[in-house]
């Protein structure tokens, strides 16, 4: 006897993360993963406190030349991160 309603397992457990208000922050924690993926180890060890508030990424570096370098090029950096996260999780970034 076969199920005539089956859906697949990801999209149930899209649903469920959606219903449950808990998409929104799960995206968040993967976009805080992917700084070191998409901007390397040698840059995120220069990186001291990242988090996310209001779809702004706060980001406190240790080195002034790294943090002028990077404001340079935000608009591709919430790009970049954004992709990897796989959702439109932040619209800019503040780095200190």
């Amino acid at each position: 006897m076969k199920r005539r309603d089956a859906q697949p397992i990801g999209e149930l457990v899209r649903h469920f993360l959606r219903q449950e208000s808990l998409e929104s922050p799960l995206n968040e924690v993967r976009l805080i993963n992917a700084w070191a993926e998409v901007l390397g180890p040698t840059i995120a060890s220069y990186t001291r406190e990242i988090y996310i508030k209001n779809q702004t990424l706060y980001v406190h570096l240790t080195s002034a030349p790294l943090r002028q370098e990077l404001m340079m090029g935000r608009d591709l950096l919430v790009r970049s991160l954004n992709r990897q996260a796989g959702a439109q999780v932040i619209a800019n970034i503040v780095i200190r």
